[in-house]
């Protein structure tokens, strides 16, 4: 059985507001460099940004494969417990 396949557009929705608050993030961080030093007062605090707003995406992608797969999951197709360990 080949598990669900989750929309692209859900997972975009599930992503927005985190996204917003990532590029507001990149946005501060360089709006806050010292003036003449925009790259070099902001590159690391974005590339951090960067790597935590990466892992999230990855975790919530993963994630709703894995709620989808477990709506798609039917009990009943389970052989009950009591027969399994041979009681």
């Amino acid at each position: 059985m080949t598990a669900p396949q989750v929309a692209p557009d859900k997972f975009v929705e599930s992503m927005q507001q985190e996204m917003q608050q990532y590029l507001q993030s990149v946005m501060k961080a360089v709006n806050n460099a010292p003036d003449g030093d925009w790259i070099g007062g902001s590159e690391e605090q974005v590339r951090d940004l960067s790597a935590d707003f990466r892992r999230r995406v990855f975790e919530q992608a993963v994630q709703l494969k894995v709620d989808a797969a477990e709506a798609a999951f039917s009990p009943s197709a389970q052989p009950d417990d009591r027969q399994a360990s041979g009681e």
